[in-house]
């Protein structure tokens, strides 16, 4: 009995992440792409979704915190991700600005409002190189880490290290006493869908 509970719980926590999620491309679509682009587009989306929500949530001052010495701070975190959607992205075809510093972006600023603009541009650019790719070019073979991947490939891991990155940020986020906002719209949610005990 106490199984079927907690898969109860389970279930109604999962769908109120849906019913309260700000972005849903796998109902809303993934305007301008399909096939396996727009997989890889509806990630990418949800991905910017989290990230620039739980940057908006982290507090100023918290942006230069840094669990250890030798790990990065909210701060570079974000914007190593948006070094990566600038830099990865140039490897299937969309080269970055050149007005970018990429070599220095990492530790170019701590501002939070700055911080988060460029995280947002940065994925405005990682959505329009998917745009500007080919399903042609999917297949395309290249020289990486000694070995070779497709396009494809490089496709997955730019959304496997953003996922790191996201989850490295939950963590710092919780160890601040932040809370991510998804979450606390699945808590705020689930408890309007709970009747109160009389």
């Amino acid at each position: 009995m106490r199984s079927l509970s907690a898969a109860a719980v389970c279930v109604i926590a999962f769908a109120s992440v849906h019913v309260a999620a700000q972005v849903n491309p796998y109902k809303e679509g993934t305007p301008g792409v399909t096939g396996y682009r727009a997989e890889i587009m509806a990630e990418v989306m949800i991905q910017e979704d989290k990230l620039a929500r739980l940057a908006e949530a982290i507090p100023a001052e918290k942006y230069t915190w840094r669990p250890a010495d030798d790990t990065r701070s909210f701060a570079e975190v974000f914007l190593h991700i948006s070094a990566a959607n600038y830099n990865l992205y140039k490897l299937v075809g969309t080269p970055p600005p050149t007005s970018l510093d990429l070599k220095n972006l990492e530790k170019s600023t701590t501002d939070k409002a700055k911080i988060v603009a460029t995280l947002k541009d940065s994925f405005v650019h990682a959505k329009q190189a998917i745009k500007s790719m080919s399903d042609a070019d999917l297949d395309k073979s290249m020289d990486w880490f000694g070995g070779k991947n497709t396009e494809r490939g490089i496709l997955l891991f730019i959304v496997r290290h953003t996922a790191e990155h996201l989850g490295q940020l939950i963590a710092y986020s919780r160890s601040v006493g932040v809370v991510p906002p998804w979450t606390e719209d699945a808590r705020r949610q689930q408890q309007k869908e709970t009747p109160k005990k009389q």
